[in-house]
């Protein structure tokens, strides 16, 4: 085998496989594509215990923000959500109300999204793996919201 080719199929294993998803929300006026490595079928999803992942129902895959194509400008259509550090959106459709991750926005060096699992077309989630996050404990500063109300003029919990 020549060197050229050995170098060649060399990088053709240096790939790594990727899954490609469309996704969106019930409603279908957000619309988007990821692609993950590994794919889904391989993909450790985060089940995290933390009020958020509760509450949103979020079962989370990581893919970088150049790994997303939203569709006819559904990014720009998303309603968000920001709570504690103010620092990431927390997405959703804005007329069906499905939740779709989390936009890191600057938290991380690359941009990456926390894209909930659920929102993808045509998935089983039984047959997903799953990994526990434990971010009820672990995520500081961790508190449990439930039972506050936020009150806008004091712009605080009460």
């Amino acid at each position: 085998m020549s060197s050229a080719a050995a170098a060649a199929e060399e990088k053709v294993e240096d790939r790594k496989e990727t899954g490609t998803y469309e996704a969106g929300c019930h409603c279908g006026y957000i619309k988007f594509a990821v692609t993950l490595s590994p794919p889904l079928s391989e993909y450790k999803v985060l089940e995290c215990n933390c009020s958020a992942c509760t509450h949103l129902g979020y079962l989370l895959v990581y893919p970088k923000a150049s790994d997303i194509v939203w569709h006819n400008d559904s990014r720009e259509r998303c309603a968000s959500y920001r709570f504690n550090t103010k620092q990431k959106d927390q997405m959703f459709c804005p007329k069906c109300g499905a939740s779709l991750g989390i936009d890191f926005l600057d938290v991380f060096k690359d941009h990456v999204y926390g894209i909930n699992a659920r929102s993808f077309y045509g998935i089983d989630l039984g047959a997903l793996n799953y990994r526990k996050g434990d971010g009820k404990n672990k995520v500081l500063p961790a508190q449990d919201l439930s039972g506050h109300i936020w009150d806008e003029e004091k712009q605080q919990l009460t």
